[in-house]
C-alpha cells in the first residue's frame, strides 16, 4: 500500500515536471496550430516564433511533434496580504514521514542540537544527524540555532525573472520561457514547493520587456518588399539593389506603462503557482510617476555586468580606453544594485534569509548590510572568480570585494574559485583570510564551495519521453553506420567552439580510418551575454563558420559532412534526444562556471554508457572527476582522447557511467540548495556573537548631509587623511587632500576640524594656511578655532612632572630596540617603533606597556595609549572625546566663529546641529565614537551622526561604520564637496562618485 502511495506521488510529481516542462516550451507546430496562428502568419519571416523552434535532427519531420496549449496565465483577483503568505507553521508537522534514526539522547532532541556546539561544522553535523533518514521542518531548524529567531522566509534574488515577459497594450503580460540558469530555476522550483519547509519568494528585475508589433490590419499594408525588414545582425541585412543603406527603424524603446499594468503584473507573479516573484522595475526616478513607468533603453542594466565583470571573471581583459562609458555603465549598475536593496527592504522581516546570486548584484550583500545590520545574508557565484593579478585589473575591484564581503556567506562552484576570492581579499584589501573564510569589518564571511546539480527526475522524465525516443530512433537510423560526437555551446569565446573543432580536425587528420565513421553534431545557440571588447559574436561566428567549411571541404565528400552545424536554439526534445543518441559528449571550454550540459549528458547516456570528455577548465571538471579531463588548448591530445572515447572497451564505459552517474543523480539541484542553507545556518549560528560593522553607507551620507543646514567635521589626521608611514615626518598632505579640504570648508554650513594626536607646529606647517580648519593638537591638549591665529592651551594648569618618569622608561626601551626613537610633545610623550624590526618592536611595546602600567600610571594620572606602531602616554582628562563633546556643545549653540556666505539669516545656523561626520582610524579615535554615541540622541539626532573607524578590517570599534583606508576618506570628502580628482569643482566627479550621486537623484547626472 505504502508502495502504491508513494509511486503515485512519483507519478503526480512526474506530471507536474511535465506539464510545466510543456508550458515553458513551445513546439514548431505551435505557431501554426495556435490562436495567434494568423498574426504570427502576419508577421515577417524572421520574427515568426517558428523560427527558433525549427527542428536541426536530419530526418525529423515537424509532425514528430504534437500540439500543446499555452501556459495559464490566470492571477487571483483578490490583493495579496504579504508576500509571504504561507504559514510557516504549517510544516511543522507531517514531514517526519519515516520513523526516527536511532542517536544518542543528547543530540536526538531538537533543542539540545546547538547546545554546546563549538563551531559551525558541529552544528552541521547535528543536524544533519537528527534530520538522516527524514525531511527537516522549520520548527527543528529553528531547534538547531534558537538564537537566530529564523522566520521561516527566504528571499531568493536574482537578476532577471524566470519569465521573458511580453506586454500587450491591453494590459496582458504573457509569460514566456527565458533561456540560460535553467538549473538555478530549478532549485527555486523546488524551495517553493511542499517538499521544503521554506516560504519562498524570488526578487528580480523583469529584464527587458517586449512590446510585440501590432500585426498590419489590412492585406495592403504588407510590403512587396523586405528591403525595409530589419536583418537579425549585420551579417543577415537586407542590401538594397541602388547602393544605399536602407532605412533602420528605430528601437522598440521608452515602453510606456501604466501603474494598473504593472500592479497587475505583479499580482500576477506573487500567485504564480510555481515560483512567487517580486519584480524590481528599473527606470530614472523621472520616468517613474504615480500614473506609470517609462521603460528606455532597458538593456543598460546589464552592460557593465556583462561588458566588464562576465569577460574579465572569465579572464578576458580588454584594451584600455579613456573610461567615458564605462563611468555611465558603473553608475547603472550601482544603482541597479541599490533599487534591488530598496525592493528587498520594502518586505524585509528580521529573522528572514536573503541568498543572492551573481555577478549582476556583486554590491548588493553590502548594501543590505548597510541597511540593516543583522540581516542573514549568502552569496552565490555560479560562474568562475579570478586569480588577484586579473582582478586587479578592474578598476573597481575594491568595491566588488568590498560588496560581497558584506555577506554571512560566499559560495562558489570550484575550490580553485574559492581560494582566489580569498586571496584577492588578502592582496586587494589587506584582509586576514585563510582557505574557509575571511574577516571583514569586525566579523567572519565564511567561504565554500556548493557544486550546483540539476535536477535530476526532470531530466529523466522529458529525456525518456515518448516524443524525444521517436527523435533518438530516427538519430540513431539517420546515423546507423556512424559514431556521434555531440557538442551544445553557446556561441562566446570562453566555451571553446573553435578550439573544439580545431581538435576535431586534428583527431581526423591523425586517425584516417575513423573519417567515415565519425560525425560531429555541434549545436551553437546565440550568446545572450553582450561581453563587448574587440571579440563580438560575429568575430567568433566567422571563425567557427570558418572551421567548420574547411573540415568539410577537406574530410568531406558529396554524401557526407563530418561536422554537421546548427547555430540556433534547440526544443528540450531535440536537445535531449542529441545527448542520448550521441556516442562521445566533448565539451572544450576555455573558461566556465558549471556546465550543465555535462550533467544532463551523463544522466541522458543511463542505458547507452557514452563516455564524457570534459575541459579541466569547466567548474564541473572538479566533480566530475571520472570523466575523461583535458585541456583544449593541447589539440593533440584532445584528438587523441576523442579516439580513446570512441575505441573504450564496454566494461570500462560501463564502469565510469556508473561513477558519474551515482555523483549527478545523489548531488542533484535540492541536494545543492539544501546543503548551501543548511552551511549558512550553521555559520550564522555560530558566528551569531560577531559584531559587523557594515561599510559607510555613502548615498544616505549624502542624502543627509544635502538635507542639513548645520554641520560638524572631525577627521584624525595620521591614518585617515594621510596613509601610515615609516617615518611620521614623511606624512604630509597630498595636494588632493589639501584643496579637498578647503572646497568642503569654504561652505559657510560646515565646520571642520582636524583633531589629531599631532603637535601643533606640524599641523600648523601643513594645514594651516587654510584659514577655515580648526586644530585640535595632542589628542585635545590644544585647539585653534576657524578663523584664528592662537592655540588654546586647555592644559596649562597640569602638573607635566610625571613625565620625567616616563622618559626614564622610554629612553630605556629605546636603548634597546634599534629604529625606535621618542617624540617629545607639550602634553604628552610617544614611543614609535614604526621603523624598528616589526617583531621585536611589537614585543618591546608589550613589555613597555606593563612596565608603565606598573610603575607611571600607578603614581600619576596618566593614561597609557596603544597607536600604530607607537605608545603614547596623556594626562587622563586629556582625550579626544572631550574634545568632541566641547565641539558639539559649541555648534549647537551658535556658529558664529564659522566663515559667513552672504546667507546669513539661512534657516539652521542658529539650531542644533543636523549632521555630524567623525573619522579616525586608532584606538584614540574610539573616545571620540564613544563621545558621540553618547550624545546621540540627546544633542544630536542619531540618524544625523555618522561615525566611521578607518582601516583594520578585525579591530573591535564603537563606530557605526566602516572605511578601508584614507583614499576612501578623501574620496568621501570630495563627494559631499562636491569636487573632483584634484579637489576643484569644475572637474567631474570620480566613478564611484559619480554612481553615489547618480543613486541618490535617480539618474545619472550630466
Amino acid at each position: 500500500m505504502a508502495e502504491n502511495k508513494q509511486e503515485t506521488g512519483a507519478d503526480a510529481t512526474s506530471n507536474i515536471i511535465v506539464k510545466e516542462a510543456e508550458q515553458m516550451s513551445f513546439s514548431p507546430r505551435e505557431s501554426a496550430l495556435g490562436s495567434d496562428s494568423q498574426e504570427s502568419l502576419n508577421l515577417p519571416p524572421h520574427e515568426r516564433k517558428a523560427i527558433t523552434r525549427v527542428p536541426v535532427t536530419p530526418g525529423i519531420q515537424a509532425s514528430t511533434y504534437s500540439s500543446r496549449t499555452g501556459t495559464d496565465s490566470s492571477a487571483p483577483k483578490a490583493p495579496s496580504p504579504s508576500y509571504f503568505t504561507q504559514d510557516p507553521g504549517k510544516n511543522d508537522s507531517g514531514f517526519a514521514t519515516a520513523p526516527p534514526v536511532e542517536s544518542p539522547s543528547d543530540i536526538s532532541s531538537p533543542t539540545n542540537l546547538a547546545k554546546g556546539a563549538a563551531s559551525d561544522h558541529e552544528v552541521l553535523r547535528r543536524m544533519s544527524i537528527s534530520l538522516r533518514g527524514r525531511r527537516e521542518s522549520i520548527s527543528e531548524i529553528r531547534a538547531a540555532a534558537p538564537d537566530l529567531a529564523l522566520s521561516g522566509n527566504i528571499i531568493s534574488v536574482t537578476f532577471t525573472t524566470p519569465h521573458a515577459l511580453k506586454y500587450h497594450k491591453s494590459g496582458d503580460w504573457e509569460l514566456g520561457y527565458r533561456r540560460g540558469q535553467s538549473a538555478l530555476f530549478d532549485a527555486f522550483s523546488y524551495l517553493s514547493s511542499d517538499e521544503t519547509p521554506w516560504n519562498h519568494t524570488v526578487v528580480a528585475w523583469t529584464g527587458e520587456i517586449e512590446a510585440p508589433i501590432s500585426s498590419p490590419s489590412a492585406p495592403e499594408a504588407l510590403s512587396d518588399t523586405t528591403a525595409k525588414i530589419r536583418g537579425l545582425s549585420h551579417l543577415s541585412a537586407p542590401i538594397p539593389i541602388d547602393g544605399g543603406a536602407p532605412p533602420t527603424p528605430p528601437d522598440v524603446d521608452g515602453l510606456w506603462v501604466p501603474k494598473e499594468h504593472q500592479l497587475k503584473l505583479e499580482q500576477q507573479l506573487a500567485h504564480n503557482k510555481r515560483i512567487k516573484m517580486i519584480p524590481v522595475w528599473l527606470a530614472d526616478d523621472n520616468q517613474t510617476s504615480e500614473e506609470g513607468i517609462t521603460l528606455s533603453d532597458q538593456k543598460r542594466w546589464r552592460r557593465y555586468a556583462e561588458h566588464t565583470i562576465y569577460p574579465l571573471f572569465h579572464y578576458k581583459q580588454h584594451e584600455p580606453n579613456d573610461g567615458r562609458s564605462e563611468r555611465i555603465e558603473w553608475a547603472d549598475y550601482f544603482r541597479t544594485n541599490l533599487k534591488f536593496a530598496d525592493k528587498i527592504i520594502e518586505f524585509y522581516k528580521p529573522g528572514d534569509i536573503v541568498v543572492i546570486h551573481d555577478y549582476y548584484l556583486l554590491l548588493l550583500p553590502s548594501m543590505l548590510r548597510q541597511r540593516a545590520p543583522n540581516m542573514y545574508i549568502s552569496f552565490f557565484l555560479h560562474c568562475p572568480f579570478p586569480s588577484s593579478e586579473f582582478l586587479r585589473c578592474l578598476p573597481r575591484r575594491k568595491e566588488v570585494l568590498e560588496g560581497m564581503l558584506g555577506a554571512n556567506l560566499v559560495g562558489f562552484q570550484s575550490y580553485s574559485y574559492s581560494r582566489h576570492f580569498a586571496s584577492c581579499c588578502t592582496r586587494i584589501l589587506d584582509f586576514p583570510s585563510d582557505s574557509v573564510g575571511v574577516d571583514a569589518y569586525g566579523s567572519r564571511v565564511e567561504v565554500g564551495v556548493f557544486p550546483i546539480g540539476i535536477d535530476v527526475a526532470k531530466v529523466e522524465q522529458m529525456a525518456w519521453s515518448e516524443e524525444v525516443s521517436k527523435m533518438y530512433n530516427a538519430l540513431k537510423d539517420l546515423y546507423k553506420d556512424k559514431q556521434i560526437i555531440v557538442g551544445r555551446d553557446r556561441l562566446d569565446s570562453v566555451r571553446g567552439v573553435a578550439q573544439k573543432l580545431m581538435a576535431f580536425e586534428r583527431f581526423l587528420e591523425l586517425y584516417p580510418d575513423m573519417r567515415e565513421k565519425v560525425v560531429l553534431i555541434q549545436v551553437t545557440s546565440p550568446n545572450t551575454i553582450e561581453e563587448g571588447g574587440d571579440e563580438p559574436e560575429n568575430k567568433v561566428a566567422s571563425r567557427v563558420n570558418e572551421l567548420v567549411m574547411r573540415i568539410n571541404g577537406t574530410y568531406g565528400s558529396l554524401g557526407f559532412s563530418p561536422v554537421q552545424h546548427y547555430p540556433q536554439y534547440l526544443s528540450p526534445e531535440e536537445y535531449f534526444a542529441l545527448l542520448r543518441a550521441a556516442n562521445v559528449g566533448l565539451i572544450t571550454s576555455v573558461r566556465d562556471g558549471m556546465n550543465t550540459t555535462s550533467l544532463e549528458y551523463v544522466v541522458c547516456q543511463r542505458d547507452t554508457h557514452g563516455p564524457l570528455i570534459l575541459s579541466e577548465f569547466s567548474g564541473t571538471a572538479g566533480s566530475l572527476r571520472d570523466a575523461i579531463h583535458i585541456n583544449p588548448w593541447d589539440l593533440t591530445d584532445v584528438a587523441h582522447q576523442i579516439y580513446n572515447a570512441l575505441t573504450m572497451s564496454e566494461d570500462k564505459r560501463k564502469a565510469m557511467q556508473a561513477s558519474l552517474y551515482q555523483h549527478v543523480t545523489t548531488q542533484n539541484v535540492q541536494s545543492w540548495i539544501a546543503k548551501f542553507l543548511r552551511k549558512l545556518v550553521a555559520t550564522l549560528a555560530s558566528n551569531k556573537n560577531q559584531n559587523v560593522t557594515p561599510l559607510l553607507d555613502r548615498t544616505l551620507m549624502l542624502k543627509q548631509y544635502r538635507q542639513a543646514k548645520k554641520r560638524l567635521f572631525m577627521f584624525d589626521y595620521d591614518g585617515t587623511l594621510t596613509p601610515i608611514v615609516r617615518d611620521p615626518q614623511a606624512a604630509v598632505p597630498s595636494e588632493r587632500v589639501i584643496q579637498t579640504l578647503k572646497a568642503l570648508a569654504a561652505d559657510h554650513r560646515n565646520a571642520v576640524w582636524i583633531i589629531s594626536g599631532r603637535d601643533q607646529e606640524f599641523l600648523q606647517q601643513h594645514l594651516g594656511h587654510i584659514p577655515e580648519l580648526g586644530f585640535s593638537a595632542e589628542h585635545g591638549s590644544f585647539i585653534r578655532h576657524p578663523g584664528k591665529d592662537t592655540w588654546e592651551n586647555l592644559a596649562e594648569k597640569l602638573d607635566m612632572s610625571w613625565q620625567t618618569d616616563v622618559l626614564e622608561i622610554f629612553q630605556k626601551y629605546t636603548d634597546r630596540v634599534p629604529g625606535s626613537f621618542i617624540e617629545r610633545k607639550r602634553c604628552a610623550l610617544t614611543w614609535h617603533y614604526r621603523q624598528a624590526d616589526p617583531e621585536q618592536g611589537l614585543h618591546s611595546s608589550q613589555a613597555l606597556h606593563k612596565d608603565l602600567e606598573e610603575t607611571v600610571v600607578k603614581k600619576w594620572d596618566v593614561d597609557v595609549m596603544k597607536g600604530k606602531a607607537n605608545l603614547e602616554v596623556r594626562p587622563t582628562f586629556i582625550n579626544k572625546g572631550e574634545i568632541a563633546k566641547r565641539l558639539i556643545n559649541d555648534y549647537n549653540v551658535d556658529i558664529a566663529h564659522i566663515a559667513k556666505s552672504s546667507s546669513e539669516g539661512e534657516k539652521g545656523e542658529n539650531g542644533k546641529l543636523d549632521f555630524v561626520l567623525c573619522m579616525g582610524d586608532d584606538f584614540t579615535d574610539e573616545d571620540m565614537f564613544r563621545a558621540l554615541n553618547g550624545l546621540s540622541g540627546t544633542q544630536v539626532e542619531r540618524d544625523h551622526v555618522f561615525t566611521v573607524t578607518i582601516g583594520a578590517s578585525t579591530k573591535v570599534t564603537l563606530a557605526k561604520w566602516h572605511m578601508l583606508e584614507p583614499e576612501d576618506v578623501v574620496e568621501a570628502i570630495a563627494l559631499l564637496a562636491g569636487v573632483g580628482l584634484s579637489g576643484e569643482a569644475h572637474e567631474q566627479l570620480s566613478q564611484v562618485n559619480l554612481a553615489t550621486v547618480a543613486g541618490l537623484e535617480g539618474h545619472v547626472p550630466e
